[in-house]
């Protein structure tokens, strides 16, 4: 199937690049926020430098992953709208628009601070290497796509100068999960019977992501409620223990469109869910409270 509209050729770059997936890498900010030096004007800076580095390699990244999957994605009912996939976009543009966006982003992630241009390539490195085998190894490939979400964490943190918390990483590492095999649940539950349009979901049963996505939602809440309760203070109001409550409100939320089967993008559900997004409201203003108070 075909888009009716006929998009430019630059337009059609752009569009396989997914800007509306470039809203993941907001977890850049999260150490630094959590730290309580996001507002730092030099560690602002520092922190931008960083999402931007990450927004051009993972954009080369998502070039990458539609060249690779372009059969796949013509034989899926939506992905098949996809321009490398429709034929809007040529595969060796895309490989080419794909090697200069990361060469750039890692350089300047490099000039930045050498340890972020280590984590980019690094991401760079597996992220390539999930489209090419690792997405055929059951359970592997969920900790690959996971570990982007960590990956971007870590970035943060590596350049505003935090150190990182056992328990955030984990709440990182686990809530990447967590939405990872939330998509592939959904994947599965809206396809259906045309399930077999997707290679990476015949490697798995419906009950199996289930039981993955239960068992990493709870890791998430615990190891959050860990370290929420590491980083409260001694005395005065404990806001980030108190912010266990609208975590995990959200997560159980997040949790409705994952069993209807709406979570195959889950940037579509925190651009769309007003509910969530209230809740995260909630969660943040609890949370900065408890940063700045």
């Amino acid at each position: 199937m075909r888009s009716l509209t006929r998009r430019s050729p630059v337009t059609s770059l752009v569009v396989s690049m997914r800007p509306r997936q470039w809203l993941k890498n907001l977890i850049v900010a999260t150490a630094p926020l959590a730290a309580g030096v996001l507002t730092d004007p030099p560690v602002l800076f520092r922190v931008l430098v960083a999402i931007a580095t990450f927004i051009l390699v993972s954009a080369a990244v998502y070039l990458v992953n539609d060249v690779c999957d372009a059969e796949e994605d013509r034989r899926h009912p939506l992905k098949s709208l996809r321009p490398i996939a429709a034929g809007d976009v040529a595969p060796s543009t895309a490989l080419l628009t794909a090697a200069l966006l990361a060469a750039v982003g890692i350089a300047a992630g490099s000039v930045l601070d050498w340890q972020l241009g280590v984590t980019l390539a690094v991401y760079a490195g597996l992220q390539v290497s999930y489209a090419l085998w690792l997405k055929h190894l059951a359970v592997i490939d969920l900790a690959v796509v996971a570990s982007g979400f960590v990956l971007r964490a870590v970035g943060g943190g590596v350049a505003a100068g935090v150190v990182l918390s056992q328990w955030f990483l984990l709440v990182a590492a686990f809530g990447s999960l967590f939405m990872v095999a939330g998509k592939r649940y959904s994947e599965f539950k809206a396809l259906g019977s045309a399930a077999g349009t997707r290679r990476s979901l015949e490697l798995y049963s419906e009950s199996y992501l289930r039981f993955v996505w239960g068992l990493a939602a709870g890791v998430t809440i615990t190891a959050y409620s860990l370290w929420a309760f590491e980083i409260s203070p001694d005395s005065g109001t404990p806001w980030q223990a108190i912010s266990i409550a609208p975590f995990v409100l959200g997560v159980l939320r997040y949790s409705v469109d994952v069993d209807r089967g709406l979570a195959g993008e889950p940037e579509d559900i925190v651009l769309r869910d007003r509910v969530l997004q209230t809740i995260a409201v909630a969660w943040l203003v609890t949370f900065a409270l408890g940063v700045w108070a």
